[in-house]
């Protein structure tokens, strides 16, 4: 078997949405952590273009981007598949995958938000998102593809853990039982899945590390105003 290797960071989203699809393939891998402050001659050889972390190394080829490494694990390990088999639903599942890609920037601005007119807007444009996400897409579903977790769920992963850091950081709760239940419900399932429970990062040192990350956004944010 060819050698994988996996460069990432310890508070990337974006790489957990990588590991967790290997470990669910059962595809053995060497984990690299980067110092995104110094980054290693390897990522930026293999990423030379965006220069950022994942990056796949399956038999020494690189492949960057997390949305595209989700879907070459689909198609080189397709054991255990992650999308379905109708085509439909697997471009259903795609363009769920697509939607909340295209939303990031709205949740970062939620996330540097402070009290006052700009956080107001964006805590309503996240509610506006999520109930989409909730009613459109979830459902009434255990899992966004049914009962089975999926590369939707593991693309969503983020909001199980790092949303939930954001949302105290930022001081307002947006997913509950009340406002969002089948999301809130989502959220615990997700979590209950071993391979994904064994694999988040310590909540406490990645809290500290969203909050100083926030203060410094907010700080350069406040220099520019």
């Amino acid at each position: 078997m060819e050698e994988v290797k996996l460069h990432g960071f310890w508070a990337s989203p974006f790489s957990h949405r990588v590991i967790w699809s290997l470990k669910l393939k059962g595809v053995n891998y060497d984990y690299i952590e980067e110092d995104l402050s110094n980054k290693s001659q390897a990522l930026l050889q293999y990423n030379p273009v965006h220069k950022k972390i994942p990056v796949l190394v399956h038999g020494g080829k690189p492949i960057a981007e997390s949305s595209v490494i989700l879907e070459y694990i689909e198609e080189v390990w397709p054991e255990n598949p992650l999308l379905p088999k109708d085509a439909y639903e697997r471009a259903m599942a795609r363009f769920w995958i697509k939607f909340v890609e295209e939303k990031g920037l709205t949740f970062y601005g939620f996330y540097k938000s402070t009290p006052g007119e700009e956080q107001e807007k964006a805590t309503k444009e996240i509610m506006e998102i999520l109930k989409v996400v909730e009613e459109k897409a979830l459902g009434d579903k255990k899992f966004f593809g049914g009962d089975k977790l999926g590369l939707v769920d593991i693309s969503f992963g983020w909001l199980a853990h790092w949303f939930q850091f954001t949302q105290k950081l930022v001081g307002i709760q947006v997913i509950e039982p009340t406002t969002l239940p089948k999301l809130h419900a989502w959220i615990n399932n997700f979590k209950q899945i071993p391979l994904i429970k064994e694999n988040l990062p310590d909540g406490e040192k990645l809290l500290v590390h969203l909050k100083n990350l926030r203060e410094w956004l907010i700080a350069e944010k406040n220099l520019k105003s």
